[in-house]
């Protein structure tokens, strides 16, 4: 019982903090903060970036956004570093490519939020509060929405003639 005990004492950490890595080639960008990626067995995984919300496409920096996320993963190979899943059956991931996190450089660039409401990560928070100060990207507009309160908004009434 003791080898037992010493032995989950040593492996523990190991099964704690491991999370599943897929690595592949970008093949669709969606949008700013969600993309497709391809890995070795021809596997298609959805991928929604962690920490970050960037604005949705018919908001201001939505384009911009998603045009920044395209040039910097599509079709290179990235790692992703799955956190989570969510009801859509994406894989919640912190994303690298070639030594730079993307879920970083969106929010230090002004093209997305750190989403406080999922994530409790200092490095995330503390690139939006620099990107703020700057006043990078989004952040040149002192009344920037953010995503959840765009899509919380409620749909104009049609006006029937």
């Amino acid at each position: 019982m003791k080898r037992f005990t010493f032995l989950l004492f040593l492996l523990l950490p190991t099964l704690l903090f491991s999370q599943e890595k897929i690595i592949g080639r970008v093949i669709n960008v969606k949008d700013g903060d969600s993309f497709q990626l391809l890995d070795d067995n021809n596997k298609i995984h959805e991928i929604r970036l962690a920490h970050v919300d960037c604005p949705e496409k018919k908001q201001a920096f939505g384009r911009t956004a998603q045009i920044f996320t395209f040039n910097f993963v599509f079709g290179k190979y990235v790692t992703a570093y799955v956190e989570s899943s969510d009801r859509y059956h994406r894989k919640i991931s912190r994303v690298e490519v070639e030594g730079q996190e993307l879920n970083k450089a969106l929010i230090r660039n002004g093209y997305a939020w750190h989403f406080k409401k999922y994530s409790k990560s200092e490095i995330h928070a503390k690139a939006e509060i620099a990107a703020r100060q700057e006043k990078t990207g989004l952040w040149v507009d002192a009344a920037a929405k953010a995503p959840w309160e765009f899509r919380r908004r409620k749909p104009k009434a049609s006006s029937k003639k």
